[in-house]
């Protein structure tokens, strides 16, 4: 599902694609061109440093979304608190299935149009 993502992205948005990291190079930031702000970035993690009982390597995609959404999302198998951002505004998706690409792609949507403002 992860191709499925980024190839979502960069057909529908004018966004800089990196790899900001390069002891994670797998790692990949989408953010605005006009103001550099993210609004997703695709990891790969251990299911253990997500605190899920299973063990392996899942892709995960962290999303900005409104604070107020933030509790509902949570309670959705598959959507988790911000791995590694800001809690209150960021939430995290597995890409293993879980969560259709439809109901990512709108998130993705929400994101983008979240960090759009510059300020």
């Amino acid at each position: 599902m992860k191709e499925e993502i980024e190839k979502y992205i960069i057909e529908n948005y004018d966004a800089l694609e990196e790899h900001p990291w390069k002891k994670f190079p797998n790692y990949t930031t989408f953010k605005h061109i006009a103001n550099k702000k993210w609004f997703a970035v695709i990891m790969d993690v251990p299911f253990e440093k997500l605190k899920i009982n299973k063990s392996g390597i899942v892709y995960i995609i962290n999303l900005k979304s409104f604070p107020e959404m933030i509790g509902g999302f949570r309670k959705e198998k598959g959507i988790l608190p911000a791995y590694h951002m800001n809690k209150e505004h960021w939430i995290t998706i597995l890409l293993d299935g879980t969560i259709s690409k439809e109901e990512i792609c709108k998130l993705i949507d929400l994101s983008y149009e979240l960090t759009i403002k510059i300020r």
